[in-house]
């Protein structure tokens, strides 16, 4: 296999070349690098909307395309966790339809809780990524080796981030950060190739 000079591998598939054709080959490298991938929810996995029902319930809208695409990541051997600075049942229930286990809520350290969900899984700093859009996620997005944001961050917030989706949160920004994690190992275009890779289940 052929390598750029920075020694991240070349795309052996058309669409890992296609998702990784914008990318800057220093951040592919962190990227490739990422094996635990942590993602903010209001504004990230969310468009940051709250509704609110005449009993007072909370509502939230999530997006199909990101649900598969945090099913593919794991499909392609990357850990996934959610943290939050709000708490409440529906982002458990929503982690429960996706698998995934490693859920903070309620957190106002994020840098904090990064470390520790690194430490949990076994994975250095280096080797995560984390995708936020606010004040809060700061001190994550500085410790994160791949950092990423939404364009609809704050610019003091998303200047932290050594990536930005072209899509806002709530509307396909976590496939597209899912998408190019996985171009960056060379395994997005796998799924394609051979779809029976992808296990038994709905689409989420």
């Amino acid at each position: 296999m052929t390598t750029l000079m920075t020694g991240t591998p070349s795309p052996t598939h058309p669409v890992d070349a296609l998702v990784l054709a914008r990318v800057a080959p220093a951040v592919r490298e962190r990227a490739a690098a990422v094996r635990l991938m942590v993602f903010d929810v209001d504004g990230v996995m969310t468009d940051g909307s709250l509704y609110y029902g005449e009993h007072g319930e909370t509502l939230k809208r999530f997006h199909v395309l990101d649900g598969h695409g945090l099913r593919l990541l794991r499909e392609g051997g990357l850990a996934v966790a959610f943290v939050t600075g709000r708490s409440g049942p529906i982002l458990a229930r929503r982690a429960a339809e996706l698998g995934i286990s490693d859920v903070m809520q309620g957190v106002r350290d994020k840098g904090a809780a990064l470390a520790e969900l690194a430490q949990r899984i076994g994975v250095s700093l280096s080797e995560t990524g984390f995708m936020g859009d606010d004040i809060i996620d700061l001190s994550a997005l500085q410790r994160a080796g791949f950092a990423a944001s939404v364009p609809n961050a704050p610019a003091y917030v998303a200047q932290s981030a050594h990536w930005i989706s072209t899509l806002p949160g709530g509307n396909g920004a976590v496939r597209e950060c899912c998408d190019l994690l996985l171009a960056a190992r060379g395994r997005l275009g796998a799924f394609l190739s051979s779809p029976g890779l992808l296990g038994p289940g709905a689409i989420q």
